[in-house]
């Protein structure tokens, strides 16, 4: 937990299940904390089958924070990983859709599936 007084721009929490892992981000994923998306994240890689990033609280995203999600699903791909996004934002969703990223990610739920 982190004081409301002075929120952290971006944090990571991890749950780890049976054959996959989610994690929820929060606050401003740039270029400044990208790495403490990807570092993590793609260190769990070779023990689980599918990454599920839950983005509903990101706030802001800018290039290099795409860059980590990105790289987090090439990682991934490599490794026979599956990386599936939830709780897109719409400006999450609009950044994905100008950078014709959208069609290369699963989704986990009905309120995801591209329009």
């Amino acid at each position: 937990m982190h004081d409301s007084a002075n929120p952290q721009p971006f944090s990571i929490e991890i749950e780890e299940q049976t054959s996959s892992v989610l994690v929820r981000c929060q606050g401003r994923l740039t270029a400044e904390h990208a790495n403490q998306l990807y570092k993590p994240v793609s260190e769990l890689l070779p023990r689980y089958r599918h990454v599920v990033l839950d983005l509903g609280h990101l706030t802001r995203m800018d290039s290099m924070g795409l860059g980590a999600v990105v790289r987090l699903y090439v990682h991934a791909k490599s490794r026979g990983t599956e990386v599936q996004l939830r709780n897109l934002s719409p400006r999450i969703r609009d950044l994905l859709v100008l950078t014709n990223l959208l069609p290369i990610f699963a989704f986990t739920n009905e309120d995801n599936v591209p329009k």
